[in-house]
């Protein structure tokens, strides 16, 4: 729950459905929309551009081991782990701009406003659980999206991660160890989208069950 609402694309998409079709909403919409159109490698490239070309701040390629100490991987993983960072905040920032818009015009948002409690009170209070509803599923369901994508970036980086791995054990036929990436994928999946179903009972009391009385 902690991720989620500390993810930059729940306060971004918060600002966009609260001053729908005024700037801040344009701008961060259209940033939003380029973010989703864009495939994963030309985000990664770009980046390369930006921060190792330009800037020289981090390294375009990782040319160590994986079994390098932490402090010689960690500038390796950065950009890798900001293309996945930006994919995700321009799809999940649709997604909550799209679910405060349609929360606000509820008319039980309208009979808050009208008792004269505070704006602020009424979005946090109100607005904001019942619009996370629907951005817990697509998380959750975005996270096979973001398998599926690691393999364009690890590519792109030159990072050892496991989706190299995959394409390795593929390519050498190793069916062992195919097995063992695709149950371990499929955990993350099942748990991903596991705690998003907990979480949205957690928010929406009304889809728990009626307690019986014994």
């Amino acid at each position: 729950m902690n991720g989620l609402i500390c993810h930059p694309s729940l306060g971004l998409g918060i600002v966009a459905g609260l001053t729908r079709d005024r700037l801040p909403d344009l701008l961060l919409s259209t940033v939003s929309l380029i973010g989703m159109s864009l495939p994963e490698f030309v985000t990664a490239t770009l980046l390369i551009y930006l921060f190792s070309i330009k800037l020289r701040l981090f390294p375009a390629v990782t040319l160590v081991n994986i079994d390098v100490p932490l402090s010689e991987l960690l500038p390796n993983i950065v950009l890798p782990t900001l293309t996945l960072i930006i994919l995700l905040t321009a799809y999940i920032l649709r997604v909550v701009r799209t679910s405060i818009i349609e929360v606000v015009r509820s008319d039980y948002i309208r009979t808050a406003r009208s008792k004269g409690l505070a704006s602020l009170w009424v979005i946090l209070r109100h607005a904001l659980p019942n619009a996370l509803l629907p951005t817990l599923t697509i998380a959750a369901l975005t996270i096979a999206w973001l398998i599926g994508g690691l393999f364009v970036i690890e590519s792109v980086f030159n990072y050892p991660g496991i989706g190299t791995l995959l394409l390795t054990a593929i390519h050498d036929r190793d069916l062992p160890l195919v097995q063992s990436i695709a149950v371990v994928m499929a955990l993350i999946y099942v748990v991903a989208n596991l705690g998003a179903d907990l979480l949205t009972l957690m928010l929406n009391p009304r889809l728990r069950s009626p307690r019986t009385v014994g």
